[in-house]
């Protein structure tokens, strides 16, 4: 399979074309999805992202210690700040050479979700005394991208025989996580680390990437790293290890890693958004994937816990000492 096999889809057309052109986008995504990438036209602000890049360069470019005061103690990497070297793909013994900053959903204290599950839905941690207007205008950023997930889920349910509907109820309120991430340029970058990002698939349903500041993103197809390229005013989006449960293994997880282009030695920049249901989902293939061909590969689990077990098994679950290495699988 070569790598026009990422196919290029509308959402726009999906949502205003005719029952012709909604089948063909749906077709066209289910084709897609089986290297796990798609790349869709959206509607997300230019204007939007721009500032939220230029925002997000004024906080990396702090000092580090400066970033450091923004760290979420106890928070596993899903809100506050992240220094280099820390986080690890679970099949690399080197930790990336990335710095991020990370937010998700805000819910009252009395949430029934925030009372159950309060690791998942901790204060946002944003750095807005430092680069004020940052955390307006990452959690606009964070509810547009939420909107283009839960509407290209639709598309999804649809290829796999169910109501367009079914993904939305359980995203409501659901962990999601967005995280800005900075690769270094490479002359900054430890012996041998022309990798940014190791090899991985993401933990959660679908990962959306709006636009990155560089090329350098790279997904494995047929044994093959193949760039990501997508056309200007395009989303990446990847399937998680959670859809491919929910879909008993047709539409696979995207295997993927960031490299450094030695003929663009500079940073690299992306905003990157995890679509999680939430933690009292119960993830298990549908019966419209299941038949004689396909039988059902495994039991269903509480989304929650299949994240918590993740968390641990990826050594995020507990704070680590400051000289040793996270790792962890919500990436991109």
């Amino acid at each position: 399979m070569a790598g026009d096999a990422i196919l290029d889809v509308d959402l726009l057309r999906y949502e205003r074309g005719d029952a012709a052109a909604r089948c063909a986008v749906v077709d066209g995504v289910r084709r897609s999805l089986a290297t796990g990438f798609v790349y869709s036209r959206h509607d997300v602000s230019e204007a939007l992202l721009d500032e939220a890049y230029a925002l997000l360069g004024a906080f990396f470019a702090l000092p580090a210690d400066v970033k450091a005061t923004c760290r979420a103690p106890g928070s596993q990497g899903q809100t506050g700040y992240t220094g280099l070297l820390v986080e690890t793909a679970a099949v690399s013994d080197v930790p990336d050479w990335k710095e991020m900053l990370n937010w998700g959903p805000e819910l009252p204290a009395g949430h029934p979700l925030a009372k159950r599950y309060p690791h998942r839905y901790m204060p946002r941690v944003l750095p807005d005394a430092l680069v004020p207007g940052i955390a307006d205008a990452l959690g606009r950023l964070f509810d547009a991208l939420l909107d283009l997930q839960t509407r290209f889920l639709r598309i999804v349910a649809e290829g796999l025989g169910l109501a367009p509907s079914f993904f939305d109820r359980m995203l409501v309120d659901g962990p999601t996580l967005a995280r800005a991430i900075r690769y270094p340029p490479m002359v900054e970058a430890p012996a041998g680390g022309h990798v940014w990002a190791e090899r991985h698939a993401d933990i959660n349903l679908i990962t959306a990437l709006p636009r990155a500041t560089a090329k350098g993103l790279e997904v494995e197809v047929d044994g093959a790293w193949v760039p990501a390229a997508p056309p200007e005013g395009h989303a990446i989006l990847n399937t998680g290890l959670m859809l491919d449960r929910i879909s008993n293994g047709r539409i696979p997880p995207g295997w993927h890693r960031v490299v450094a282009d030695p003929d663009q030695p500079g940073e690299r920049m992306s905003v990157v958004q995890f679509c999680h249901p939430t933690p009292w989902t119960i993830l298990g293939p549908v019966a419209s994937c299941i038949d004689a061909d396909h039988p059902q590969r495994e039991a269903p689990i509480e989304a929650g816990a299949w994240l918590d077990q993740v968390l641990y098994e990826i050594r995020l679950a507990d704070e680590p000492p400051a000289s040793k290495a996270d790792s962890s699988s919500q990436r991109a």
